[in-house]
């Protein structure tokens, strides 16, 4: 599976490079679904259907005769001007692929074809269900993302087990990391406005300063973690806009704030919701006011020990014993999580940084991976379904 994956090698990368170079936001990978869908078309026997989930691609090979395993690949990119120099920069102005779901995309085909082949060769029984999906960055404006939305369209129907991976830009060539348990963090947001009378920069006292009491919501916010959580329990809380005032004698009225909310545990969950609240209440307690909305995002993800177990697995008779990188999990977000609810599945991290000593982090005008992991991911998705099929791993 290795050797014919690194065959593929040029293929991938100009998949790879031909959808990174054609960035669409989430809900809009119409270009991107149509090439997927016209490549598992040439590489045949794959029944094909669009639209899934708004724009996702499903690709079903074999048949009902066994079990069925589903691979996860996201298609969506970034609202981010790109900075790179290369030849296959975006071309699409303000949006680009910061993320790696272009590489995903790309090994996601890479699998398919490789797993054609061994249907053919091998007379397997079963199913691999390939589900490019949109929008893993971005909620529509009734708060779901592209893996709910292809659930609500039976892409999990009847799967017995879910596989995916994730380039990693800052972990080396050659390295994955894999684990059981926790592996993403539940994400939800916080969108308030602190209220004042606003007033004259010169005259504070005859009104309620919002700023004064930002300063003071802020603090409580921060303070959540360390004084009002079980500190062994991971969770985080950050700001992202604090917006207000346009003038530098003129106290604002009003304050807008937004932040995000990371947890694992539904309990801890509920707390930090319940806290941001009690935080914003110190505005009151300082003769002002405040509106709060909570938005709840993405659940936690959980890969399941066996499945985790299978990828590991491939990865360490591939890559060696040396391979596996055991850092913990952070508090990243994934809705790949949504489809860990509906069957056992594990999300591999899979090294690609390209290894100039240049960061190329996730989500800036930078990022970019060495391609030389594309084969190498496709060959474990696609021997990680085959081992499931044949019945050499089980649930």
């Amino acid at each position: 599976m290795i050797e014919r994956a690194h065959a593929l090698a040029d293929e991938l990368i100009r998949l790879r490079r031909d959808v990174h170079a054609h960035p669409e936001l989430s809900f809009q990978e119409t270009r991107t679904a149509a090439l997927v869908a016209d490549t598992l078309q040439e590489i045949g026997n794959i029944r094909v259907r669009t639209g899934v989930g708004i724009t996702g691609v499903i690709g079903d090979l074999g048949d009902d005769a066994g079990p069925t395993i589903a691979i996860r690949a996201d298609m969506d990119a970034l609202p981010i001007l790109e900075a790179i120099n290369q030849p296959y920069a975006s071309t699409n102005a303000g949006v680009m692929h910061a993320c790696g779901h272009d590489a995903h995309t790309a090994m996601l085909l890479g699998a398919a074809h490789l797993l054609r082949e061994r249907f053919a060769a091998d007379g397997l029984r079963g199913r691999v269900r390939f589900l490019f999906q949109p929008s893993e960055e971005a909620w529509d404006s009734e708060g779901k993302s592209g893996a709910p939305r292809m659930i609500d369209d039976g892409a999990m129907d009847g799967v017995d087990a879910v596989i995916a991976l994730h380039v990693d830009s800052t972990l080396p060539l050659g390295q994955v990391t894999i684990r059981s348990g926790w592996s993403s963090a539940a994400v939800d947001d916080f969108r308030a406005s602190i209220l004042g009378t606003g007033g004259h920069g010169a005259s504070p006292h005859e009104g309620t300063d919002t700023v004064f009491m930002l300063a003071a919501v802020i603090n409580a916010l921060y303070g959540i973690k360390s004084r009002r959580l079980d500190p062994v329990q991971p969770s985080v809380l950050s700001i992202g806009v604090v917006r207000g005032g346009n003038a530098s004698n003129v106290i604002p009225a009003e304050i807008y704030m937004e932040g995000t909310l990371r947890s694992y545990s539904e309990e801890v969950r509920s707390k930090l919701a319940e806290e941001v609240e009690r935080a914003f209440g110190v505005a009151r307690a300082l003769g002002g006011d405040y509106r709060l909305e909570i938005t709840r995002g993405y659940p936690a993800g959980w890969n399941d020990q066996r499945v985790a177990s299978w990828l590991e697995g491939v990865s360490r008779e591939y890559l060696g014993e040396s391979s596996l990188d055991l850092s913990p999990a952070g508090l990243g977000a994934e809705d790949f999580s949504y489809m860990c609810q509906k069957a056992p599945g594990a999300m591999l991290m899979i090294g690609a940084a390209i290894g100039d000593g240049v960061m190329r982090a996730h989500h800036t005008p930078i990022f970019d991976i060495d391609e030389r992991c594309l084969p190498t991911g496709s060959a474990i998705l696609a021997e990680t379904a085959l081992r499931f099929l044949k019945g050499q791993v089980t649930l």
